[in-house]
């Protein structure tokens, strides 16, 4: 990124001091994808399953380059990102570092299946259980506390600052996903048609969020974003998109991490523990992956493991067998984190 003003991610995965953030300004976006809502929800809340993930926050690594123009292009022009690459080079890991590295909060992961809809990402109503309470007790309350928000339906709230999305493993989804997802993407929000239902009496409802015991209100059964959201989606190019969808997404590529990448990602795990044997166990696993045609790096960590928890049969033919075992093929699977 060039200008004055320094790039918004720098992709080294540490965690910057919170005292830098604190009154931070989110650079403006374009025009056209600018959106007016007053900010009216609370900070969100964070987790550790960052730092469980990728490793202590305070472990530096050095990103591939175009990993940072990218990803800070996708945040300047308010786009999603598309994250394609081979099963296990850490793809949904960038949605974790973004999240870690800016300070904006927990990931909300949204797991793609064959089954997945727009609607189960936005939200989930319980028709049962409303009539179940009002044949119970005779009264139902309010529509809101039968409404769950999902990942998405909550990343479109009206936050101060964009939460990150993770859109896990697009490729398994119904083809008319995508499509569905571009008005959503444009317009940043969406109605909940059972609150627009009941906006005359209950114009403003409290439902749940995809949060652990959050809450929002929602005024007139619609949510409009602030800021849009960090969308990370990821895909293991198992198939084609349409081509309304691709253009309005930003696309990086990951490859599989080389020596140094494996060296920082051991190091984060397991800091200087292995010694002198992490370069001979890196040489092994890039020899085997490539006779493979790929291996995951959480593959990788699962031998270093081994070693450093002082498995007995860490050398000779014992050892060789349980890395044949490790280190199965993934035969065009998703085996790992994606």
């Amino acid at each position: 990124m060039s200008g004055a003003e320094p790039a918004l991610y720098q992709g080294t995965g540490v965690r910057e001091p919170e005292a830098a953030y604190a009154d931070r300004e989110w650079p403006a976006g374009p025009p056209w994808r600018t959106f007016d809502t007053e900010p009216t929800m609370p900070e969100p809340p964070d987790d550790n399953e960052a730092d469980r993930r990728l490793g202590p926050g305070s472990i530096r690594r050095t990103p591939p380059p175009d990993e940072v123009r990218m990803v800070n292009a996708a945040l300047l022009l308010r786009r999603p990102l598309l994250v394609t690459g081979r099963p296990g080079v850490g793809k949904s890991g960038l949605a974790y570092r973004i999240a870690r590295e800016l300070r904006l909060g927990r990931v909300l992961h949204w797991p793609i299946t064959s089954r997945t809809t727009l609607t189960s990402g936005l939200y989930e109503y319980d028709a049962i259980g409303r009539a179940q309470a009002a044949h119970e007790t005779g009264n139902t309350g309010g529509v809101g506390a039968f409404v769950q928000l999902g990942p998405l339906g909550t990343a479109l709230l009206p936050y101060r600052l964009p939460r990150v999305l993770l859109v896990d493993e697009l490729d398994k989804c119904d083809m008319d996903l995508p499509n569905d997802l571009l008005t959503v993407f444009e317009d940043g929000r969406y109605s909940i048609p059972p609150l627009v239902r009941t906006k005359q009496h209950e114009p403003r409802a409290r439902v749940h969020t995809a949060d652990p015991g959050g809450t929002a209100e929602i005024e007139e059964g619609e949510v409009r974003c602030h800021a849009f959201p960090v969308v990370v989606m990821t895909s293991n190019g198992e198939r084609e998109f349409p081509e309304a969808f691709m253009r309005r997404c930003l696309r990086l590529d990951v490859r599989d991490p080389d020596a140094e990448a494996l060296g920082q990602m051991v190091g984060a795990h397991f800091g200087d523990r292995l010694g002198a044997r992490q370069q001979e166990l890196i040489g092994a696993f890039l020899r085997r992956r490539e006779e493979l045609g790929g291996l995951a790096a959480d593959q990788l960590l699962n031998a270093v493991h081994l070693v450093t928890a002082g498995h007995r049969s860490d050398v000779g033919d014992d050892w060789e067998e349980l890395l044949d075992a490790i280190w199965h093929p993934l035969d065009g699977e998703g085996a790992g984190q994606a």
